[in-house]
């Protein structure tokens, strides 16, 4: 399975700084949204991608759980012995591609999203206090998008010296469409109009900042990074995304390359 992929992050319209991070070196594709303050949480977001980047590459895709645990580690070393970045965090949602099946790893509430068929299925869940409530039934998803604590998160990276990662496993075929997203996105974009941009946009590049400006059009509250990652079989029978009509936004101003440590690729826009 081949892949065409395509990332970028935003500043977003009220945060000051940008603590999303990313990370793109096939066949693993990672996005972790960091907190802590200035400093922690672009440092947490870095030192978790570094982390996992490094294992994975060390010791293969069979390593991916394992790698997020080694990140959670790194983090919490670093805050607790560190008084700048006490009390720092980051979520982490990654995936890599091995043949036909794609590994999920996953801590926080940034999400992994498949688009199979013109239809949307989120792969993750939202380890956030909220998200317990939804799955609980006590609140809906219109509430959840206005409940004053729906940043609260119920997992991270960092908060402590072990954590539990989710890692769900899903078979792909040729023509499906990942997209990994911090809050960002989901927290600003409604799933079904996630998934129509998805579908109205075949080019990941452009699908990229139609989601960004989109998110921003809705106040852009946060910092938005998205990943898409376009599935290509070996054979050439790949589908094309459906396509229902012409893209509704325009893109935003895309981030500006500000630093680069061979496998690991950020973009950082700053007012």
């Amino acid at each position: 399975m081949k892949a065409n992929v395509a990332a970028a992050t935003d500043i977003g319209l009220v945060r000051d700084h940008n603590e999303d991070a990313y990370l793109v070196e096939d066949p693993l594709y990672v996005v972790a949204d960091g907190m802590g303050g200035h400093l922690g949480g672009e440092v947490a977001s870095a030192t978790a991608l570094e982390t996992v980047g490094a294992v994975v590459a060390d010791e293969g895709i069979e390593a991916l759980a394992d790698s997020v645990r080694r990140a959670n580690k790194a983090v919490y070393d670093r805050q607790v012995g560190d008084a700048e970045v006490a009390g720092m965090g980051t979520t982490l949602t990654a995936v890599a591609l091995q043949g036909s099946q794609l590994h999920v790893a996953h801590v926080g509430d940034s999400r992994a999203y498949l688009l199979r068929g013109g239809t949307l299925e989120m792969l993750t869940q939202d380890h956030s206090l909220v998200g317990e409530m939804m799955r609980e039934g006590s609140l809906t998803e219109a509430q959840a998008r206005v409940h004053p604590r729906r940043s609260t998160l119920t997992r991270a990276l960092g908060i402590a010296g072990e954590v539990t990662v989710d890692t769900p496993e899903v078979p792909v075929q040729g023509g499906d469409r990942i997209l990994l997203c911090s809050d960002g996105l989901s927290g600003m974009v409604e799933d079904p109009r996630l998934q129509e941009i998805l579908r109205n946009e075949p080019d990941p590049e452009r699908a990229c900042a139609a989601l960004i400006a989109e998110a921003n059009a809705n106040g852009g509250v946060d910092n938005i990074t998205t990943v898409i990652v376009d599935l290509i079989s070996e054979e050439g029978d790949n589908p094309a995304p459906v396509e229902t009509g012409p893209a509704e936004t325009e893109p935003s101003e895309p981030g500006l390359p500000s630093e680069e440590r061979g496998w690991l690729r950020r973009l950082l826009k700053k007012k």
